[in-house]
């Protein structure tokens, strides 16, 4: 299916999952804001996407103000948006240290990114949203497992969970999904985990389904995980 009128904001949109899912979206037709720290890596996943579909890319950091209001104009820009990815954050130090030791001026950072940041880019780009529109948060089981060693990204994303969830009480008028992808192979898998191999993880194209049928489906507002949500490949492969 070809979505020529939507458009969709995603966030850490030059590796991973992010990249991963804005490629689909391209190939469905859907124009693109994309957002990411490296302004290389941004660079040359405009260039790639840019050639199937209208890509604004837009390098920077989602707990800058400024970045923030430059996301909002490209969307405005683009004639509002149809679904709102927040998909960047960050992991914190590597290795992780037990909340012991865990130095509590990096711990500030990880909140104002992956929780902060992430209300702030709502908020920013809210006036933008179109009727019906799709909010995706993706979080993380580290934010309702407790997992030793994950205290810093692990809470910061139950502080992201809750809030997607009173998000979504509170503005019925959207879908507000707040989604688990699952373990994936991707640089963050990495470096939380130095030196093991991650090699039996999953792509980050097993959760691309899941989160198509999100953007597409009517499920309501929710929390989900992404691979548990399709199970069968006909069911997906048309959306």
């Amino acid at each position: 299916m070809t979505d020529s009128t939507n458009t969709a904001l995603v966030t850490g949109a030059s590796r991973g999952l992010g990249l991963t899912l804005a490629e689909a979206l391209a190939k469905r037709g859907w124009k693109l804001v994309l957002d990411a720290r490296g302004a290389e890596a941004m660079r040359l996943a405009r260039e790639e996407l840019s050639r199937i579909t209208q890509v604004i890319a837009i390098p920077g950091d989602i707990s800058d103000p400024a970045h923030r209001t430059a996301l909002a104009a490209a969307a405005a820009q683009l004639g509002g948006l149809d679904a709102l990815i927040n998909n960047a954050g960050i992991l914190g130090p590597s290795p992780q240290p037990p909340l012991l030791d865990y130095p509590l001026d990096v711990l500030e950072q990880v909140y104002r990114v992956n929780v902060v940041a992430q209300l702030g880019v709502i908020q920013a780009v809210y006036h933008t949203l179109k009727p019906g529109a799709r909010i995706l948060n993706i979080t993380s089981d580290a934010g309702v497992e407790a997992y030793a060693g994950w205290g810093g990204y692990g809470s910061a994303k139950a502080g992201f969970e809750h809030l997607s969830a009173i998000l979504a009480e509170e503005n019925p008028q959207w879908k507000v999904y707040w989604v688990d992808p699952g373990d994936m192979r991707t640089q963050m898998q990495q470096e939380a985990n130095p030196g093991e191999d991650i090699s039996d993880r999953p792509l980050p194209g097993s959760s691309i389904p899941g989160l198509l049928l999100l953007l597409k489906g009517e499920l309501p507002s929710g929390r989900y995980q992404a691979r548990a949500l399709v199970t069968e490949v006909d069911t997906w492969r048309n959306l």
